[in-house]
């Protein structure tokens, strides 16, 4: 999430489904209502439900460590392998065309 490196992870997903066997006679557009999942003959459909769980289960804001620096957001460098990475102090705008402006003072 912060420094954009691979990470991996584990974690254990219990999900619970009820499933109802089909007599015929029913109508699919009632199912949907009432969250009922059902067989498909004798296959039973379990891809929305895992993924549902473990989508769930997966962490909001996934990091590489606990105390990762993250990307500088100025040039985008990984603050952990430099740690004392700084830049200057951003000139105001108003005053940015007084920046070319140079003084004898200054070429001495």
């Amino acid at each position: 999430m912060r420094c954009l490196e691979p990470i991996t992870d584990q974690f254990r997903v219990r999900f619970q489904e009820l499933y109802v066997a089909d007599d015929g006679d029913h109508d699919p557009e009632d199912d949907e209502d009432s969250g009922v999942s059902r067989l498909e003959g004798d296959l039973l459909d379990l891809e929305p439900a895992l993924r549902d769980a473990v989508v769930l289960a997966l962490p909001f804001q996934p990091l590489c460590e606990e105390d990762c620096p993250g990307l500088c957001i100025e040039c985008g460098a990984r603050l952990k392998d430099d740690p004392d990475h700084a830049h200057e102090d951003p000139i105001d705008p108003r005053w940015a065309g007084l920046a070319g402006l140079v003084t004898e003072q200054d070429e001495d």
